[in-house]
């Protein structure tokens, strides 16, 4: 018997209602929805570029709930920046030591890694997180540099829809000692250029405090095209100057790319406005060097 040809079958599936095959192309990974399933035909192509079906495959991947009231700009990039969501730093609870983070300075008795609470210290806000990275009496600084690129996030999608960018950091002193903590963060083009950075002044923090773990928090939003490297830098040094450990703890440091965008999605082509900062970029002395 003769195989049956494939625009036959093709043809009969094209036969199936239209809810049928929103329904199959739910199930369908999304990169092959658009790389494979959409550019067979015009019906396949309308069908997946209804925001009814990436609304439905966020619901099903558990991305929103049936009750979810909150406006969704473009269901579909809605659904891949989900899919990408994690945290991007690596080791951020010291859980694997010293392990994929860049030490920049290391002075004193250089970084060590410690178990929750630690001496003087309190435990952490989250049960969850075991250890911290812990600073001496000269200044201790480590970085990451994150690789959008390369976690998944294409050019266009940085580009166009700037999704917002959440940073976190969380830091405490001991109680019998003050100290000096501080974080930097930079977001950089493809040739390691500063577009927009978050540089709060240093905190000091005195002796015979509380220990309390304070959370620092900022959001990149609106942010220049061109966005392809993060850089992530924080660490800091003891206000004694006594031998050991006894400058900032840090640990559940979060770099997140969020599904929200607090702008209109925008032309890849920067406008005005935005030329303007990133020609000032391009001229400014300082640049991002890659931590190797």
């Amino acid at each position: 018997m003769d195989a049956p040809h494939p625009t036959a079958d093709l043809a009969s599936i094209n036969e199936l209602p239209e809810n049928i095959l929103l329904e199959l192309f739910t199930h369908v990974p999304a990169r092959q929805l658009l790389l494979n399933c959409r550019p067979v035909c015009s019906l396949w192509r309308d069908l997946i570029d209804l925001m009814i079906l990436w609304k439905r495959k966020c619901l099903r991947d558990g991305f929103i709930t049936k009750d979810w009231d909150q406006p969704v700009e473009d269901w579909k990039i809605c659904y891949f920046l989900r899919s990408l969501q994690r945290n991007l730093l690596r080791n951020p609870c010291a859980e694997e030591g010293m392990l994929a983070w860049q030490i920049d300075t290391e002075g004193g008795n250089y970084w060590k890694v410690e178990s929750l609470p630690g001496d003087y210290g309190t435990d952490f806000p989250d049960p969850k997180v075991k250890k911290y990275f812990v600073t001496s009496y000269e200044m201790c600084l480590k970085s990451q540099l994150v690789d959008l690129v390369a976690k998944g996030y294409w050019k266009e999608l940085l580009d166009t829809f700037r999704p917002d960018i959440v940073v976190k950091d969380w830091f405490a002193a001991r109680a019998d000692c003050g100290c000096t903590y501080q974080l930097k963060v930079y977001l950089a083009s493809a040739d390691y250029f500063v577009l927009d950075s978050f540089e709060p002044p240093p905190v000091t923090i005195e002796q015979w405090n509380d220990a309390a773990w304070t959370e620092v928090s900022h959001t990149f939003s609106d942010y220049p095209p061109g966005v392809r490297y993060i850089l992530f830098r924080h660490g800091g040094q003891d206000t004694q100057y006594w031998e050991g450990w006894y400058g900032p703890r840090v640990t559940n440091s979060s770099i997140i790319v969020s599904h929200k965008m607090t702008r209109n999605p925008a032309s890849s082509e920067a406008q005005p406005g935005q030329k303007h900062r990133q020609e000032e970029a391009a001229q400014s002395p300082y640049k991002v060097v890659l931590p190797i």
